[in-house]
């Protein structure tokens, strides 16, 4: 009896509803009921971060594709063509889609003012350390820059898809997703719910890369409302196109960057001012401006710096998580300054970035002193010797020299990552988890983190395999259901190895110290040795018993064969009003080297070579981090040369792959070297840190310095499309 829900949404981008005819929708023969903003049992709104945006549009839509009702009808076509029989009567109103447009005194009011600081600026948001004036002062070559970058849409496999099913005395909603509490909190939210009856169920879930983990809670939004009016199960799944037409993108951003050096290279200051487009709604904006802010400086000793960052509402889709969270935007910018400066210096861009790289001792931006895992140095001497650096330089500058059609370049970016939450949210920084030995011997573990592809659970499976020394087959990860598992806060910000793998290692070592003192019964001796799945006496090698024997020696005497796990992450302190404090409780590093090739004729640009560094403390599965490396080095070219997503009066016009370009295997490099330094941290289990993000922070930008190196011009736009390129190769040759 599942019913299909679809959503009837805006075609404009900002105006009033003056009249909603849904009549005829209702009249359809297979369709089983309709939802409007009165029908909503309880609040009309999507909480994320703030509770500005409604599930439905009330009175005034602020964005194309925005929800105005809902249908459910008996197939997915009837669903379809029932949606396009409502009749809906707008007022338009002013509308701005430019963020540098809409902080004018006299734009239209885009943002809900409960959820904005100021007018459109939802947030703004400082970081001011030292004096940049006198740093200024100080500098002997000042480079300044303005750098855009546009959408970058996730592109994970499934487009968005819930199943809401009314329970006896609740709902339950199946979907794939990262963050099964938040679509908790949202479905309880909207039905009026106490959490406790809403059950959220995690299904296989093909890539998320951030887009998972708010617009979730929308879906299945729209799908419980449906299911608990119609008393029936509804799915509620996107194609393609209403996918990337209506769901949040990476926020495109105009970024100005002003830094000064000395003779020598060492900075001497930075100042910097960018803009995030957040769309109609916070959704969240803020957390995301917040990590961009904290990373613009970059991974640098610099003692002045100054920077202003404002998250700013258009009537545009409203943006929100997308795998690096804020901070690709001002690495492009601050990693294209890093190789302005060295141009101007006459220093080679890796030198110049190991002469001010952070070291423990360091002061970052936010004046936090790193005491631990500072890994940096050893990433770019490692990338250095991955790419034979010097050597490469030589035969680049030789095929130059030799070719009269096509060029290449070599371009260099170094990152900081600051793992987990931070101080943004630091209440989101923890996790639980639950082992149990089963009575036949397997062990079972769960947690509250998210399986999307990224290989969390193996890893988290390796940790409780070794605690618990047994072998890893017999782990067995249980599915994520909000009614079994612990919060543990959201799959993101690379933090579940780190904070999820803290808190399976606290269960799995109580779980352990339980089955050593039902070893030390069995075989009636202190001390014993491990041998696969059997413990042995030492003094008498006959003596032995099984983990299944154990387990079922525990069951028949009645012991408890379960164990919880907590673990939350070192407090931080930031302040507000300067910007400066503990941002986090410890970074992650990398240093990137690409090697590019432009052809002069076409402006096509491929990346030939690439070589990269990671140092993410003790990597627990090097099979799944050289995955994840790769795999972000994949999304950071496409972020550099292919991903555009056009737009016109807020509506994006072509929402298709065969309009928008991701990277295939062709795009990837000819030679590609991954390598890790492992700088243990002690907070993290075994030493681990996080690594998720990093790789395609750090890859785009050595990509754009790769090209502006091959050009001669300097790359100010995303992506680098052959068009772009050419116009580099002009301003390269004047």
């Amino acid at each position: 009896g599942m019913l299909y829900g679809k959503a009837i949404r805006s075609d404009r981008p900002h105006a009033r509803i003056l009249r909603l005819d849904l009549s005829e929708v209702l009249s359809h023969p297979k369709v089983a009921c309709v939802v409007t903003a009165e029908d909503i049992p309880g609040k009309n709104c999507v909480p994320i971060i703030y509770e500005d945006m409604p599930l439905l549009a009330e009175e005034v839509v602020r964005y194309v594709g925005e929800p105005i009702a809902l249908l459910a009808a008996e197939t997915r076509e009837d669903a379809e063509e029932a949606a396009k029989l409502a009749h809906i009567e707008y007022e338009d109103l002013p509308a701005v889609f430019n963020p540098l447009e809409a902080i004018k005194p006299d734009a239209p009011q885009v943002a809900v003012p409960s959820a904005a600081e100021k007018g459109n600026i939802f947030n703004h948001m400082v970081i001011r350390k030292g004096d940049v004036g006198k740093g200024f002062a100080e500098a002997d070559v000042i480079v300044e820059g303005e750098y855009r970058v546009g959408y970058q849409e996730h592109a994970y496999l499934e487009p968005q898809g819930m199943i809401a099913v009314p329970e006896e005395n609740g709902i339950a909603v199946y979907g794939t997703l990262q963050c099964p509490f938040y679509v908790q909190k949202a479905v309880a939210a909207v039905l009026g719910l106490p959490l406790s009856r809403v059950r959220v169920v995690q299904t296989a879930t093909g890539g998320g890369f951030g887009g998972k983990e708010d617009v979730p809670s929308q879906v299945a939004a729209m799908a419980a409302v449906l299911a608990w009016k119609s008393g029936r199960p509804v799915k509620v799944v996107f194609d393609r196109a209403e996918d990337i037409a209506t769901t949040s993108k990476r926020h495109p951003g105009i970024i100005r960057y002003k830094t000064g050096a000395k003779r020598d290279g060492t900075l001497t200051a930075v100042e910097v001012e960018f803009y995030y487009n957040a769309g109609a709604y916070q959704t969240l904006s803020s957390a995301v401006l917040w990590r961009g802010l904290i990373h613009a400086a970059g991974p640098y000793r610099i003692p002045n710096v100054k920077i202003d960052a404002y998250s700013v509402a258009t009537n545009t889709v409203p943006c929100g998580a997308f795998r690096g969270f804020g901070s690709p935007q001002v690495i492009f910018a601050h990693e294209s300054q890093m190789d302005e400066l060295a141009r101007r210096l006459g220093m080679d861009p890796l030198e110049l970035r190991r002469k001010n790289a952070l070291r423990e001792g360091d002061e970052t931006a936010t004046a936090q002193v790193l005491t631990e895992s500072v890994g940096l140095l050893s990433c770019i001497d490692r990338a250095k010797e991955l790419s034979r650096w010097e050597e490469r330089k030589r035969a680049v500058e030789e095929f130059n020299r030799r070719e009269k059609f096509r060029r290449r370049g070599l371009g260099v970016s170094t990152v900081m990552y600051g793992v987990g939450m931070g101080a943004k949210a630091p209440l989101l920084d923890k996790a639980g988890a639950y082992i149990k030995l089963e009575a036949d011997g397997s062990i079972t573990v769960a947690v509250g983190n998210t399986e999307m592809g990224q290989g969390a659970m193996t890893v988290l499976a390796q940790i409780a395999a070794e605690a618990l020394e047994v072998p890893l087959t017999v782990i067995q990860m249980a599915p994520v259901d909000t009614s079994r598992v612990p919060d543990s806060g959201p799959t993101v910000a690379s933090h579940t190895t780190t904070v999820q793998g803290m808190a399976v290692l606290d269960a799995a070592r109580k779980l352990k110290a339980k089955i050593n003192l039902a070893v030390q019964e069995i075989l009636g001796c202190p001390q014993f040795v491990v041998e696969g799945r059997s413990f042995c006496d030492p003094r008498n090698p006959k003596n032995r018993v099984t983990l299944e024997e154990v387990a079922r020696w525990m069951w028949v005497h009645n012991w408890d064969m379960g164990a919880t796990g907590w673990a939350e992450a070192e407090p931080v302190d930031w302040d507000p009003k300067t910007g400066l404090g503990k941002a986090y409780f410890v970074y992650a590093f990398a240093c990137h080297i690409a090697e590019v090739e432009v052809d002069l004729l076409t402006g096509e640009a491929h990346v030939r070579g690439f070589w990269a560094a990671h140092d993410s403390g003790k990597i627990v599965n090097p099979a799944t981090a050289y995955g994840q490396v790769a795999g972000g080095i994949a999304q950071g070219i496409g972020y550099a040369l292919l991903e555009e997503l056009e737009t016109k009066d807020g509506r994006i016009l072509y929402p298709t792959f065969t309009a928008y370009h991701i990277p295939t295997a062709l795009d990837m490099p000819e030679e590609l070297a991954i390598d890790f330094v492992e700088t243990r941290y002690s907070g993290g289990p075994y030493g681990a840190k996080g690594l998720g993000e990093v790789p395609l922070m750090a890859s785009h930008a050595a990509v754009a310095n790769a090209i502006s190196a091959a050009t001669g011009g300097r790359l100010r736009q995303y992506p680098a499309t052959p068009e772009r390129v050419l116009e580099l190769l002009e301003s390269g040759r004047a």
